[in-house]
């Protein structure tokens, strides 16, 4: 960590008069959950444009998160905050940058850093909604869209920039690049897996063209690592830690459950789950199967028109290629869904995930790339077709369903291959899963088996056609590259 960040920078220290209000508002930071006297937006101490705004986008009340970081932000802390997908991280480090930049409007001012695409369009659009009062210039800067427009964006020297750290890097090597010694806040967002080697060199980089400034770190992520406590000793100065992350936790109102399938039948169960789930709340009108003949990408099937209920489906599988097939599986078997991968271009990618947010599709088959950070409300129902490999990832999976109080389903597919993951989760979790055996019979499942078989044969033969196969081997080739590079 120290290598990314160096020694401690050296900054102004908060007023004493200021940290002293702050700290008898709060309760200890170390507290895992935060009673606070400070119950709205006023209370923090944020203006009132932003509070009247707050209140227009229907944020009536902060939640913990908000409650504790907003005020230690605006009294000029690092801070580092962990708390679950949905609970306003996002607006606890928005506000407050939004309140200072309203007094002193110049660009670059903040730059939030983000391992996904997905997150970082969610985070400029949550930038762009709240900063509207104030006509605030955001920038998203991610892989996947037109170099040139974004350069462009940069050149007009953008209030915030939200951005991966790749794509960062290769606008820092063109011409007139953005000064980041002139950021005022950083944001690490999802701070635990941009520590990861993934991101490493990039983000080493860009730290090193910062400088070391007198900027404001903050640190945000659903989960409590090693890694961030290591962080945040030596590149935070004087910072205040909110944790509310319960410990290896999922929810009481999650009712977890496994189905012990054969390997050779694992696709048939999915598809029976699928069928079976989808259609129990489906209107009477099914909706129809769409194919874009003659286009490059592959075919997804979008019904034409919002579903009158509200529940949703999450299908997580291993890999981008497995995720197309299963994909391609269920869209011949005519169970409409969209799917969301990193081998997919970045239009369709934003374009599958808003219907499925929106609620034009009822199943959302994707790879982990949906498991953390973006914000998918009232999923009723997570089917883990592989299980993972970390306990901790399938938290996060089945963390999809089952928020704000609402109740949810998972269903894991374990075969005699992953007997070890699963014992190794239900320890994790201190709960073992229950047995789902008795809502899929056997004999029922095996009646799809002849029609999975036929489909399964015509996705193989048109992912084929479209060349995905190549596209895994050009993928595979170009990590093996990037490997030797680092190495």
């Amino acid at each position: 960590m120290s290598v990314l960040f160096g020694a401690k920078r050296k900054r102004k220290a908060v007023e004493p008069a200021v940290a002293a209000a702050t700290d008898d508002a709060l309760v200890p930071a170390t507290a895992k959950v935060t009673p606070s006297i400070l119950t709205t937006f006023s209370d923090l101490g944020l203006d009132p444009w932003l509070v009247t705004k707050c209140t227009l986008l229907g944020l009536h009340k902060p939640t913990p998160v908000q409650v504790n970081c907003i005020p230690e932000i605006l009294a000029g802390r690092d801070v580092l905050g962990c708390a679950q997908t949905g609970s306003g991280k996002t607006a606890a480090f928005a506000l407050p940058i939004l309140h200072t930049l309203g007094k002193e409007m110049y660009g670059p001012f903040a730059l939030v850093l983000t391992p996904t695409r997905e997150l970082a369009f969610q985070i400029g659009e949550q930038f762009q909604a709240l900063g509207s009062g104030i006509s605030l210039r955001s920038c998203v800067v991610v892989g996947g869209v037109d170099m040139m427009t974004q350069a462009l964006a940069l050149q007009e020297r953008p209030h915030v920039i939200v951005a991966t750290p790749g794509r960062l890097h290769d606008h820092m090597l063109r011409p007139n690049p953005p000064n980041l010694k002139l950021i005022k806040y950083l944001v690490l967002d999802e701070a635990d897996r941009l520590l990861s080697s993934t991101f490493s060199k990039d983000l080493a980089f860009l730290l090193d063209r910062m400088g070391s400034s007198s900027r404001q770190t903050l640190l945000f992520s659903a989960t409590m690592t090693a890694d961030l406590k290591d962080l945040e000793a030596v590149a935070l100065t004087n910072p205040f830690r909110f944790d509310a992350t319960p410990s290896a936790t999922t929810v009481s109102q999650l009712k977890q459950s496994y189905l012990f399938v054969p390997a050779q039948i694992k696709t048939t169960y999915l598809m029976y789950l699928m069928s079976k789930l989808v259609d129990d709340s489906v209107p009477d009108e099914p909706a129809t199967k769409k194919s874009f003949k003659g286009k490059k990408h592959l075919p997804i099937a979008i019904p034409d028109a919002p579903t009158d209920k509200t529940e949703s489906m999450v299908v997580f599988v291993a890999t981008c290629k497995s995720c197309q097939l299963v994909a391609e599986i269920a869209l011949e078997l005519e169970l409409p869904c969209v799917v969301l991968h990193s081998m997919m271009g970045q239009s369709r990618r934003l374009a599958a995930l808003g219907k499925f947010k929106s609620g034009l599709a009822r199943v959302l088959i994707c790879t982990d790339v949906a498991s953390r950070g973006l914000d998918i409300p009232e999923v009723t129902h997570v089917i883990n077709f592989d299980l993972p490999r970390d306990a901790d990832d399938y938290i996060h999976r089945v963390g999809r369903t089952a928020r704000a109080g609402r109740k949810g389903t998972s269903i894991s597919i374990v075969t005699q291959h992953d007997i070890e993951l699963l014992q190794n989760i239900e320890k994790v979790i201190e709960k073992p899963l229950d047995n789902y055996e008795e809502h899929a019979p056997e004999t029922e499942v095996l009646k799809m088996l002849n029609d999975v078989t036929t489909a399964t044969r015509v996705a193989k033969m048109k992912m084929t056609e479209h060349g995905f196969d190549d596209k895994v081997k050009q993928r595979q080739q170009q990590r093996k590259k990037q490997i030797k590079k680092s190495t």
